[in-house]
């Protein structure tokens, strides 16, 4: 007769986003997850399938501290406030990211996110096709631009060589010079502003 499970998903989850804190999305693996809990590998089949379970976990246990209520104001700084929400959650575990939306379906914290995006879209008028390009360029948008923002930051070593690359590309070294003063936070916001700006016209 089989021993009843003793850890929590909500352990496992923890667990599971440890590894991929320290040691990154290459490294995380049944055996990693295992060995991190103080158990065989065997005994975590019991609770998970795979790999592909433990990263779905991780996103769900990543922004299941999201606020899915939206603030009251106009329609676009809804929106804002709903994305920016879920850019701070998924900005403490990087590489999180990458995995968002290959588990999106799987993960009840990111749909109450979407069903409370597309209801302020549904009350500022967006409906059918034009709905869904909405919610799939905030998404775009949410997404790219947090991975970008950790793996090529504007402070980083790339944008401080290309600012050096005056002779060969002058407008590149001149915008770089220029990006390595812009703090994330403005990065991110002036470039959410550009995708409102969007949707915003008719």
């Amino acid at each position: 007769m089989p021993r009843p499970k003793s850890l929590t998903t909500s352990a496992l989850a923890a667990a599971t986003l440890t590894v991929l804190d320290r040691d990154g999305l290459a490294a995380l693996s049944m055996r990693a997850v295992a060995a991190e809990l103080g158990m065989g590998t065997m005994s975590l089949y019991r609770y998970v399938a795979d790999r592909d379970e433990l990263e779905a976990l991780a996103v769900e246990h990543a922004v299941s501290g999201v606020d899915t209520v939206p603030p009251k104001a106009l329609w676009d700084k809804q929106i804002a406030v709903l994305v920016e929400r879920v850019r701070a959650a998924i900005a403490e575990h990087p590489a999180v990211v990458p995995l968002t939306m290959a588990h999106r379906h799987r993960c009840p914290s990111l749909l109450r996110w979407a069903e409370a995006v597309l209801g302020v879209l549904t009350k500022a008028g967006f409906t059918g096709e034009q709905r869904v390009i909405a919610l799939r360029a905030l998404l775009s948008y949410l997404i790219g631009a947090t991975e970008t923002e950790h793996r090529s930051p504007l402070s980083g070593l790339g944008t401080d060589a290309m600012s050096r690359m005056g002779e060969a590309y002058p407008l590149l070294a001149e915008t770089a010079a220029t990006a390595r003063a812009i703090p994330p936070d403005i990065e991110f916001r002036r470039g959410l502003d550009v995708v409102l700006s969007g949707l915003r016209r008719p």
